[in-house]
C-alpha cells in the first residue's frame, strides 16, 4: 500500500478530510477481512461520482460542440464514462496500488478487475467532489477523463459497435442479429456477464462486461472484428 499523500500528488488534489479519500478507496472485500475498519466501503461515493462525471462531461461536451445533436453528444459521452475507459484513467493514475482491498481480490486479473478500478475512480470523483466542490472536481475530470477525447473522436471508437453491427448484417443477410447470455460469473455486487451475438443459430462473437449492455456491445465489436480480419 502506497502512502496517500503520492496520489494526491498525482491527481493535483489535496483533501481536507482524509477519511474521504479513504473511503473512496475502500472497497467491499476489504472490510470482510478488516472488521476493525472504521470507514465503510466506496459505493455510496461511487454512486455519487457516477452522477458527477456524468454531468461535467455532458456539460463539457454542450459547450464545445454546440453544432452536434443530442444523439452524437451522447454516444461521445458514453465513450468517456463507460467502464473500460475509467479502468484505462485508473491505470494512469495507479489508483490499484492505492486501493484497499480483500487478499482475492489482489490476485485477481480478470475483467472483474477492470470494473473494480472504474468504480474507484467514480468514487473518487465523489470524494474530490465532497471535499473539494464541483470546480476542483471538474478540473480532475478535465485533466483525466475528458484528455482522452481527441483520441476516441481520431479512432472513432465512439461508434455503437451494436447498431454498426446490425446494419451490416441486416444490408448482406435481412435479418437482425440477437444477443444470448452465455453465463455469469462472480459475486452479486460484481457480476461479470457473457453474452454471444448470433445469427440464426451461427455465433459471431462474444463478449464480456459488468452489465448484459457492456456484454452485448463487447460481443458486437467481437463480430466486427472477425468481420474486417476476413476482408
Amino acid at each position: 500500500m502506497k502512502d496517500l499523500n503520492d496520489l494526491e500528488k498525482t491527481i493535483g488534489v489535496h483533501f481536507t478530510n482524509a477519511d474521504v479519500l479513504k473511503e473512496a478507496l475502500t472497497h467491499r472485500s476489504y472490510l470482510n477481512e478488516h472488521p476493525e475498519w472504521a470507514l465503510p466501503h466506496n459505493e455510496r461515493l461511487e454512486y455519487l461520482g457516477d452522477a458527477v462525471l456524468e454531468l461535467a462531461v455532458t456539460e463539457e461536451l454542450f459547450t464545445r460542440f454546440p453544432e452536434l445533436p443530442e444523439g452524437e453528444l451522447t454516444v461521445y459521452r458514453a465513450a468517456l464514462v463507460n467502464y473500460q475507459r475509467l479502468a484505462i484513467v485508473a491505470g494512469e493514475i495507479d489508483l490499484q496500488q492505492y486501493l484497499f482491498m480483500s487478499r482475492g481480490e489482489q490476485a485477481d486479473n480478470s475483467k472483474a478487475r477492470e470494473v473494480i478500478l472504474a468504480n474507484a475512480i467514480e468514487a473518487l470523483i465523489g470524494a474530490i467532489h465532497l471535499d473539494g466542490g464541483y470546480e476542483t472536481v471538474k478540473n480532475f475530470i478535465h485533466r483525466f477523463v475528458l484528455v482522452h477525447l481527441p483520441e476516441i473522436i481520431k479512432t472513432k471508437s465512439y461508434r455503437d459497435a451494436k447498431s454498426e453491427l446490425q446494419e451490416i448484417v441486416q444490408e448482406q443477410t435481412k435479418i437482425t442479429p440477437s444477443y444470448r447470455v452465455l453465463g455469469e460469473s462472480g459475486p452479486a455486487h460484481r457480476k461479470v456477464f457473457q453474452v454471444g451475438v448470433f445469427l440464426g443459430e451461427e455465433k459471431l462473437g462474444e463478449g464480456s462486461g459488468a452489465s448484459k449492455q457492456e456484454a452485448e456491445v463487447e460481443a458486437a465489436r467481437s463480430a466486427l472484428e472477425k468481420m474486417n480480419n476476413r476482408q
